[in-house]
């Protein structure tokens, strides 16, 4: 699947956890490849220690990860992951900013359409 970010067209692929190995090497659930316009999630019921977990749950957790990658996607696209102010891990690198704004995205998204905004 290709999705759009800021123009630039990021494939997105989801991966099982042991068709990659930068889920274990570096212990993530997913990543954002600027270089090569990559997003890549794992599918959750792969993930070791996931197995029995909930079919509900696992796919929670998945569009929470895609979700996060894509906001990483669109800080990249922006310019703001080179250019927050501290080299290495500024604001817009940081992974509690990216979480928070893919957690509340849906909600903020809810509200703007509520409020007549979008």
């Amino acid at each position: 699947m290709d999705v759009s970010i800021s123009g630039t067209k990021y494939r997105i692929v989801k991966k099982k956890y042991d068709e990659d190995d930068a889920f274990d090497r570096s212990g993530i659930d997913g990543y954002c490849n600027r270089w090569q316009k990559l997003i890549v999630y794992c599918d959750m019921s792969t993930y070791p220690g996931w197995q029995h977990e909930p079919e509900e749950t696992v796919k929670l957790c998945e569009m929470h990860t895609l979700r996060h990658e894509i906001v990483h996607a669109f800080l990249n696209e922006s310019g703001l992951s080179d250019n927050s102010l501290v080299s290495g891990n500024g604001w817009a690198t940081n992974e509690e900013m990216v979480d928070w704004i893919a957690s509340r995205g849906p909600l903020i998204y809810k509200a703007w359409r509520e409020a007549g905004a979008l």
